[in-house]
């Protein structure tokens, strides 16, 4: 009917794979809990001048106390703000600005070696940095315009993630959230998480007009899904590696229901069908 109000949960209900479902920050993905302490880490996290980044990513990993936040993106003035925010509620935190273009690869090797110069190393990788100018057809859509989108949220992802896994400790495990590319580095690299993770509608910068009416949620949402992906210490959780999930879902019932997941191949992108010249004898 013309003129009626959108049901501002409805993209919630189009999404829904838990029984229950939030559009804001819950106990069991609040980062000042003690079971998802990133004491003595080192977290990067692209895209961290604004949007998800500043309010969501940068307050929530710096809430968990790890030895140190690496906070990156273009806009060195918009950085140096968030880290003020970031040193003024955690002083304990140590915050690192490298400006970097995550589409350059001599500035994303320019990030990662002043990280490893600093610290030695990197536990979390949290790929934030993305683009969204592209929301046309793809007959009418310019092409500069889509792969410019490509080139950061895709090039990008790949250049930075590449950086990460070169600075690896060689202990325990390291984390990985991304958007996208995160089976084939789970596949190829066992020792670190990898989650792509749906942020949610949030009203950040980057939020289309036609998606207004349906943001809901929050920054902190998302930022304390990440510190809860970053917080895994244990086998129960890890079968969600190399997954997709998005922040509105309840993570306790996707651990209670591991062993569907597991068993179904839920949650991932698949080319289905059945292969091999033995279907055709």
């Amino acid at each position: 009917m013309a003129g009626q109000t959108p049901d501002p949960d409805y993209f919630v209900k189009a999404q829904q794979f838990t029984t229950q479902t939030y559009r804001d920050l819950y106990p069991a993905i609040d980062p000042t809990s003690s079971s998802l302490s990133q004491a003595g880490k080192v977290v990067i996290i692209t895209g961290a001048s604004q949007g998800l980044g500043a309010k969501g990513f940068a307050q929530a990993f710096a809430a968990t106390g790890p030895k140190a936040l690496v906070l990156v993106a273009r806009n060195v003035k918009k950085l140096e703000e968030v880290a003020a925010s970031v040193n003024e509620k955690f002083p304990n935190v140590e915050t690192l600005i490298v400006s970097t273009d995550v589409a350059d690869p001599e500035s994303v090797a320019a990030l990662f070696e002043k990280v490893k110069s600093k610290y030695g190393h990197a536990d979390v990788l949290v790929n934030n940095a993305a683009v969204f100018n592209s929301l046309s057809s793809v007959k009418d859509e310019d092409h500069k315009i889509w792969w410019g989108d490509m080139t950061v949220n895709i090039y990008g992802t790949f250049l930075t993630t590449q950086g990460f896994l070169k600075l690896l400790p060689d202990y325990g495990l390291s984390k990985l959230v991304v958007f996208e590319l995160m089976d084939y580095f789970r596949a190829e690299n066992p020792n670190v998480t990898a989650v792509a993770v749906h942020p949610g509608i949030v009203p950040t910068d980057m939020l289309k007009d036609a998606f207004a009416p349906f943001a809901h949620d929050t920054p902190q949402l998302v930022g304390g899904l990440g510190t809860w992906i970053a917080g895994w210490e244990g086998a129960d959780r890890a079968f969600l590696s190399g997954r997709y999930l998005s922040a509105i879902w309840d993570v306790e019932e996707l651990v209670e229901r591991k062993e569907e997941i597991v068993e179904q191949n839920l949650l991932k992108m698949n080319l289905t069908g059945r292969f091999g010249e033995e279907h055709f004898k």
